[in-house]
């Protein structure tokens, strides 16, 4: 017996540390399960879904759109004027294309060297701006609210930014426009989400291979008597670009 009491001492030690409530290390994958339940994660349950798909089956990134920049700082984000902040118009009246989206719609348009630009609901004049930022040369935008009036005037001026403003109506300025044989290599189309662009006589004003970007409620497409070359969504934003041959 005297051989076999000096290892009873460790043995029960051993059966000690076995019992619930002992101090032993979970297991890794156990920690990081209850870690990630502690920060509200729910990967497994649909909490963060997997990359949307362009129609074409190619991942693109999805982003808020809409009033995703009310009240936020705007930037112009590549070309000659790079980081130059831009205002947003006041209230909810119009809509600024959030910076990210806008990267995306110019990243997929290419090189504008040369383009003659039209942008009727200009709002801010982002989406303006931003093309002859990159290369484009001429740019005319439209539009008939006053505080989106104001803030496109001042974004363009302090930039020094050469643009044609129009104070009024969209489908006036279309037809203006046609009867004085006014071309465009490159139209914005962005009207208030759920409006209807029917009275919108956009081809007179189309030059050959013209490319059309309309932006619009996912939910309310804008439906144009023109080919839709791709389409992306970014949250709550369809973007569709349009070609005429």
């Amino acid at each position: 017996m005297w051989v076999v009491l000096p290892h009873l001492g460790r043995v029960l030690a051993a059966l000690v540390a076995l019992e619930p409530g002992a101090d032993e290390e979970e297991p890794a994958d156990q920690l990081e399960a209850e870690e990630g339940r502690a920060r509200g994660d729910d990967r497994e349950h649909g909490g963060v879904l997997p990359s949307g798909r362009d129609r074409d089956g190619e991942e693109r990134e999805d982003e808020q759109g809409g009033d995703d920049d009310q009240g936020r700082d705007m930037r112009i984000v590549a070309g000659q004027w790079r980081g130059r902040r831009l205002v947003a118009p006041p209230g909810r009246t119009t809509r600024p294309t959030s910076d990210r989206v806008r990267e995306a719609v110019f990243s997929i348009l290419g090189p504008l060297d040369g383009e003659n630009v039209l942008d009727l609901f200009a709002g801010s004049g982002a989406l303006a701006l931003e093309a002859l930022s990159r290369g484009a040369a001429e740019a005319t935008l439209v539009e008939r609210d006053r505080a989106a009036l104001e803030a496109l005037r001042a974004n363009a001026e302090a930039l020094g930014a050469g643009v044609r403003v129009i104070a009024g109506d969209a489908a006036a300025f279309l037809r203006s426009a046609a009867k004085a044989g006014d071309h465009y290599d490159l139209v914005f189309l962005d009207p208030p989400y759920r409006a209807t662009v029917e009275e919108l006589a956009l081809q007179p004003v189309l030059a050959p291979d013209a490319r059309v970007v309309a932006e619009s409620d996912r939910r309310s497409p804008l439906d144009l008597p023109i080919p839709i070359i791709d389409e992306r969504r970014y949250g709550d934003t369809l973007i569709r670009f349009h070609a005429h041959s």
